[in-house]
């Protein structure tokens, strides 16, 4: 998520994740017929895995790889699948689903190191480097690694199809949101797609991309006004993992409260996903103010345990003042990497862009294990690992910056 000055929880659709027991598809859309009288369709027998498609009239989608279902359900609906949950049957857990953001970039903060604050002095240092700082700051171009054979999905507000730099590139695209195609109206899933995924030599400026050999998969879960739900990023995620997706990029959220236990949805279908080899990497959120006293709690779903929860920092490698942190158990910062004035792909005509947000932070990151899956053929919970053990070791607290500074092979 880009930074923004939102405050406040996260708001629901009205819609419910109903988790499943393992291998229980079939019972369980017996079960939700039969005490709530609520019909799902199946990702086994449907084409598409958007939660949102029509769907003949059926009340919501079960993501059958994955053991989730999305459904519209009336209060007392909900409660009958509630008490179910109870029974040891094959329904787990029924949660509200929530929305989810990808932000708008703030004015820039006075001092912020790599901010533009001279009138386009910023742009001309840029034009001069071969590669942007973040780039530099994580050691990518340096190795021989590019990201080959391996696949990234980006679940974000789609991508600019047309853009040059990408003209030999063979992406994958595939739209989750209701009535809107894969185009990128917003500029944001760009901006993180070029990150990770772009090239180290563009049309125009530094190069920007961490993995510039990697498979992309564009995966459009927010829409051109960059909003979106959990269903259908979690249906975002079925289809990267169903398409072997070595990596899953998130940089979106929700904010929590200190103490808000994290979603046991997301975390199992985070662990399932890994037993498929298939890394979720999420940005940990912008709701701080650090200048003025205001830690935020990890937003979610970067908070499950199982998802890879990363913090930005500026050029001076200090905590950038919007990134959120360990305020307790419930959700940590795993790795931090360059979030403020980051350089990368956007919307045509202007195809270029400069924004800030552990949105920024979070490509980079799934560009790195991009490179480490292709150098070590790493996958699952060993990518992990070594993300972790690789990490530049910061003089910050472990709160704010995990294991540190994520750094390509």
């Amino acid at each position: 998520m880009s930074t923004t000055n939102n405050t406040g929880n996260g708001e629901e659709t009205g819609r419910y994740l109903i988790l499943l027991q393992e291998d229980s598809a079939a019972a369980a859309l017996r079960t939700m017929a039969r005490v709530a009288g609520v019909r799902a369709a199946s990702t086994a027998d449907v084409t598409s895995y958007g939660a949102a498609d029509s769907l003949s009239g059926a009340d919501g989608l079960l993501l059958h790889d994955l053991g989730v279902a999305v459904v519209r359900a009336a209060h007392d609906q909900a409660d009958a699948l509630l008490r179910a949950t109870a029974e040891h049957g094959p329904l787990a857990r029924v949660e509200p689903e929530r929305v989810v953001r990808a932000y708008s970039a703030p004015p820039a903060e006075p001092g912020e190191s790599g901010q533009d604050t001279t009138g386009g002095s910023a742009h001309s240092a840029l034009a001069e480097s071969p590669l942007t700082w973040g780039l530099r700051a994580i050691g990518a171009g340096s190795g021989t690694a590019t990201g080959a054979g391996v696949r990234v999905a980006v679940l974000d507000t789609g991508f600019t199809v047309d853009h040059p730099d990408f003209a030999e590139r063979e992406v994958e695209t595939r739209s989750f949101v209701e009535g809107e195609d894969v185009e990128d109206g917003h500029g944001h899933g760009t901006h993180c797609i070029g990150t990770a995924c772009g090239p180290h030599a563009s049309e125009e400026g530094p190069g920007y991309g961490v993995a510039p050999g990697a498979e992309i998969y564009a995966g459009k879960v927010l829409s051109n006004a960059g909003t979106g739900t959990d269903g259908d990023i979690l249906a975002g995620i079925a289809w990267a993992v169903s398409s072997g997706c070595a990596v899953v990029s998130l940089s979106l959220g929700s904010p929590t409260r200190p103490g808000e236990p994290h979603s046991e949805t997301f975390e199992t279908v985070a662990r399932r996903a890994m037993r498929r080899n298939t890394l979720i990497v999420a940005a940990a959120g912008n709701e701080s103010d650090r200048t003025g006293g205001v830690l935020a709690p990890v937003s979610h779903p970067a908070n499950c345990p199982s998802i890879l929860a990363v913090g930005a920092v500026d050029a001076s490698l200090a905590v950038a003042n919007f990134s959120c942190g360990t305020v307790d158990p419930n959700g940590a910062v795993d790795l931090v990497a360059p979030g403020v004035n980051v350089h990368s792909s956007w919307t045509l005509p202007e195809k270029y862009h400069s924004i800030s947000g552990t949105s920024m932070a979070t490509p980079h990151v799934a560009g790195v294990a991009a490179l480490i899956a292709e150098k070590h053929g790493a996958r699952g919970w060993e990518l992990w690992a070594r993300l972790g053990q690789s990490a530049h070791r910061l003089p910050l607290p472990s709160t704010d910056v995990g294991s540190g500074l994520v750094q390509a092979p």
